[in-house]
């Protein structure tokens, strides 16, 4: 998951999804926890119209 979330283009919770085998809201967790609280990263994301969001490891 920090791969995807560290790689230039960064990762939908889709792909994540689709890598780790859990639902939408686990991921979601997952940066709220375990990311953002615990491991102390910046969790950025970005939109572009009639895409999906984006997340990627920010500084």
């Amino acid at each position: 998951m920090l791969e995807l979330l560290q790689r230039p283009e960064g990762a939908s919770i889709a792909q994540i999804m689709d890598a780790t085998g859990w639902q939408a809201h686990t991921v979601r967790g997952t940066f709220a926890g375990a990311f953002k609280k615990k491991l102390g990263l910046a969790i950025t994301s970005d939109k572009a119209q009639g895409e999906e969001r984006v997340y990627r490891i920010g500084e």
